[in-house]
């Protein structure tokens, strides 16, 4: 195990972080808020990470283990620091409560204890939402954009981080792979921006809703989301990022240097497309009595399957109470998740059409049992290591729900709240249902739930493995 360069790539990311903090500092001073509670967390922040990258090691190799370890180790560090700002100012009292936030945030989940949220300071709910934009894409993944790195040690970094049963370099150099990725991730956040602020929401809404629709977070700073704006052209511009942050980022690339025809025979991308039509139509039809015409049924119906299914988990209405038909359908979605490589959670599209073709190709062989069939997705083999993986996977997050779902229920509240809840965070989605549906908030679960939901974020985020390694005796054997 390689500690020295553990303890250096801390010290980077504990700085980042305190860099990141100067962006809510400048906002509070421009709203003439208290800038303390930064100020005090970047002089933690800075106190920490200076030591830690005083003295580079000589040996800077990073291997699948350490990589792992580091990923899933700076999440919890990041969160950790991060809530302070929240705790210093008053915002949240409590620590327990602050870091929940501050996982959801990281994590874009978008699951809240906040009750009243709009008398927040400014600089403070900036914050809230930027978690959603630096941990949307990836931390790790903005430091190899950032830092020189040898391609053979950082790729375990990204293959720890990088949601998806399959991970790849867009080219062949790894910090050019992770520039690529967020030079389309700030781009595409620039261009909502302007959206929105064309449609007359506010500067800093825009910017914050922007922040937390490309992150596919949710995290709004108003009470009841974006319900509250009554605004329906603003509604139809978030909705459609919603959708577009849900695709791989990948095919934005392929878009770029003209490969239009992979992008559009790519299955995964088909099958997204083809699932948020079908359960906007199935919503829009289940519910289109409860709207006042066509286009408000369609909007509300869409908005809500695209807040669902790329996990970002904004709100224009209470689907809390609609009739059990469109609840199911936007609980499946919850599962689904959207693309691979994109900013939301959930299990993913490619990964359900692995699951899928496997029992397909069980079937398939229980028929015929001395033919041989294989797994393809675009055209290309899957290695049964990758649909091994995929299936091994699914039982492990079933089992972590069913367990999240257990250890929480000892707060009493109901069998749908805390089935939701545990499905909620672990698929980064945030809103469930009574309780904790969109108009409702976490805030009714003690200390010990809330702390089994944080877990469920970050395992949920890291797609489980990169957590379980850490905790685990074996990783901190000596080879």
């Amino acid at each position: 195990m390689n500690y020295k360069m553990i303890r250096y790539f801390f010290g980077i990311m504990l700085m980042l972080e305190a860099a990141f903090m100067l962006i809510p500092t400048a906002t509070a001073l421009i709203y003439s808020e208290d800038i303390t509670p930064f100020i005090i967390t970047i002089g933690i922040l800075l106190f920490f990470g200076i030591p830690s990258v005083a003295f580079k090691p000589n040996n800077t190799r990073i291997y699948a283990k350490e990589g792992f370890i580091c990923v899933a180790a700076a999440w919890i560090l990041l969160s950790l620091f991060g809530a302070l700002p929240f705790v210093i100012s008053g915002a949240i009292p409590n620590y327990i409560d602050a870091f929940f936030e501050t996982v959801s945030g990281f994590t874009t989940t978008g699951a809240t204890i906040l009750c009243e949220i709009e008398s927040l300071p400014r600089g403070i709910l900036l914050w809230r939402s930027f978690t959603h934009w630096f941990g949307g894409m990836g931390v790790l993944v903005f430091m190899l954009a950032l830092f020189p790195s040898g391609d053979g040690q950082t790729i375990h970094l990204m293959r720890a981080e990088v949601p998806g049963p399959v991970k790849g370099k867009l080219v062949p150099k790894i910090k050019r792979t992770a520039m690529i990725l967020y030079g389309i991730y700030f781009a595409l956040t620039v261009v909502q921006t302007v959206a929105l602020l064309c449609t007359g929401m506010p500067f800093y809404d825009s910017l914050v809703n922007s922040f937390a629709t490309a992150g596919t977070g949710g995290f709004s700073v108003k009470n009841q989301s974006i319900m509250s704006y009554e605004n329906p052209a603003a509604e139809w511009v978030i909705a459609v990022f919603m959708f577009i942050f849900g695709v791989n980022f990948n095919l934005f690339y392929l878009m770029l240097v003209k490969h239009i025809r992979e992008v559009l025979k790519n299955e995964e991308l088909r099958s997204y497309l083809i699932i948020c039509l079908v359960a906007t139509g199935a919503i829009a039809l289940s519910t289109y009595k409860t709207f006042d015409g066509f286009e408000h049924c369609l909007r509300t119906s869409f908005f809500q399957v695209t807040s669902i299914i790329s996990t970002t988990g904004f709100s224009t209405t209470d689907f809390n109470l609609w009739h059990i038909f469109p609840k199911t359908v936007l609980t499946v979605l919850m599962f689904i998740g959207a693309c691979a490589g994109s900013t939301a959670g959930g299990l993913k599209v490619s990964r359900v059409i692995i699951l899928f073709k496997s029992i397909r190709r069980e079937i398939k062989h229980m028929l015929k049992p001395r033919s041989v069939n294989i797994i393809r997705v675009d055209g290309e083999v899957i290695p049964e290591e990758n649909v091994k993986a995929a299936l091994n996977y699914f039982a492990l997050y079933i089992v972590l729900i069913i367990l999240s779902t257990v250890l929480i229920s000892v707060d009493g509240l109901s069998m749908e709240t805390n089935i939701t809840a545990a499905v909620t965070c672990v698929n980064n989605v945030g809103p469930g249902f009574d309780t904790v549906g969109p108009m409702g908030n976490f805030s009714t679960y003690s200390a010990f739930s809330k702390i089994v939901l944080s877990l469920d974020m970050l395992l949920g985020r890291l797609e489980i493995m990169p957590m379980f390694i850490l905790f685990s005796p074996m990783a901190w054997k000596k080879r």
